[in-house]
């Protein structure tokens, strides 16, 4: 039974994730910073839940007692805020939690992890291409781009691999604020609001959680051997 973690597994696609990975018969650990949201994502499932900041060095650490053989870097975010408004406090946060945070968690875990095991980061179109909407998110992510294409060379010596997972807009949280932030801004309904959110997508849809999940499986499998510090964009054909 292999050890599974997912940062910011409480929600979105790191609770899609985290299922998914129970439900293969993994023994999964998921973390974030709500007690509250994890004890929720875990219930029903064989699931482990450990409260804890990916942007603080010490919490990460602490994490990792024992190895892990996946590792997912999900945790992470931003607001939709031009570069023009956006404060140092703002571009500071969002550096932390997307790209220091996957570091942090990146480095602890290869301490002691073994031959096969799999390091994935949940990363974004964003990754690949520029948004003049998220400035500091899109730096960040493709900051950890950057991040994975080092680590995967530098691992794989190892026998372990380290790849992105980089979905375009997702039926989340995330997606759902950016709906109803349109709706407000340009006074339209959920389904023109939903539809400017999704126009990047040539399949003119949200990419759902679940095949996020099931594309981080693929990736921990032993299928995905020889795939290594890749960027596996997820967007429809958007990228």
């Amino acid at each position: 039974m292999r050890r599974v973690l997912v940062t910011g597994g409480g929600t979105g696609i790191g609770k899609a994730i985290a299922h998914a990975f129970a439900d293969a018969g993994d023994a999964v650990t998921i973390t974030g910073r709500r007690a509250s949201v994890l004890e929720a994502a875990a219930q029903g499932r064989n699931m482990a839940h450990v409260e804890a900041d990916v942007t603080n060095e010490a919490q990460v650490n602490a994490l990792f007692e024992k190895p892990f053989q996946v590792v997912i870097a999900n945790a992470g975010g931003g607001a939709a805020v031009k570069i023009r408004e956006t404060s140092l406090e703002d571009w500071n946060t969002t550096l932390a939690v997307n790209l220091t945070g996957t570091f942090l968690t990146f480095r602890a875990a290869l301490r002691d992890m073994s031959a096969g095991g799999c390091l994935i980061a949940i990363a974004s179109t964003a990754s690949l291409k520029g948004n003049p909407s998220v400035p500091a998110y899109t730096a960040a992510k493709h900051g950890v781009l950057g991040l994975v294409r080092a680590v995967a060379l530098d691992a794989a010596k190892d026998g372990i691999t380290c790849n992105a997972i980089c979905p375009g807009f997702t039926d989340t949280d995330l997606a759902e604020t950016a709906i109803t932030g349109l709706m407000s801004r340009f006074e339209v309904d959920r389904e023109k609001a939903t539809k400017m959110v999704t126009s990047a997508n040539p399949q003119g849809r949200l990419v759902t959680p679940a095949e996020v999940a099931e594309t981080a499986l693929f990736l921990a499998s032993d299928g995905a051997k020889s795939i290594n510090g890749h960027a596996l964009a997820m967007s429809g054909g958007e990228i």
